[in-house]
């Protein structure tokens, strides 16, 4: 396989993953629709940092050594896991607030557009799966001696995978016609989404507990 292909193969099957959904499409697309569409781009900001920064651990084999040591995989699931509950929590607690349609900030969290990307980045990296498929992706992929280029490429790319996939449900959830929706089931949408993250959050922990009984 050449380079060329080995890396439209790691784009794919990242890309594959990221269109799944999962706890980083739950809080992109209620960032989008509860805030503005400039907080849900730097959401999706968010992710694709998150991404290009597994990228960068699974070129240089740190990823590698996660699986190696199942402790540490395990801590960073009961981690991952009480922080998407943490997140739920906050989301059930203000499904009942008002909304106002604005661009600005909502009623419902009043977050600013840098605290939308930290809660994409940090979403993304508190998931240890996602490592977990960056290094399975890479170990299966990637050649024995792979060139400079590629290897300076992949996490840029992924980069673009990630935010652009992203910056895709940031646009569909910001919509007028979305907003408004989401305005009149709020507190259903908001309890949905919170059920959600919870149970992600909590499906983390119960895999951690029982890997290590």
């Amino acid at each position: 396989m050449t380079a060329f292909a080995v890396l439209f193969s790691i784009l794919a099957a990242i890309a594959m993953g990221a269109v799944s959904p999962g706890p980083s499409f739950v809080l992109v697309s209620r960032i989008s629709v509860a805030s503005s569409r400039t907080h849900g781009l730097a959401s999706a900001l968010g992710m694709g940092v998150g991404g290009a920064l597994f990228a960068a651990l699974a070129v240089l084999g740190l990823t590698a050594l996660l699986m190696q040591f199942e402790w540490l995989y395990l801590l960073l699931k009961l981690l991952g896991g009480a922080y998407l509950v943490y997140i739920a929590v906050r989301i059930w607690r203000g499904a009942s607030e008002p909304l106002i349609l604005s661009e600005g900030r909502d009623a419902a969290g009043g977050i600013s557009v840098f605290r939308a990307f930290l809660l994409g980045l940090v979403t993304q990296l508190s998931n240890p799966k996602t490592s977990i498929v960056y290094a399975s992706i890479f170990a299966a992929l990637m050649p024995p001696s792979p060139p400079l280029w590629l290897l300076l490429a992949l996490p840029p790319m992924l980069f673009c995978v990630e935010a652009g996939w992203y910056a895709v449900v940031a646009f569909a959830f910001s919509g007028l016609r979305a907003r408004q929706a989401y305005a009149r089931l709020k507190i259903w949408i908001d309890r949905g989404a919170g059920a959600v993250m919870g149970a992600l959050g909590f499906k983390l922990m119960f895999e951690a507990f029982r890997t290590r009984a």
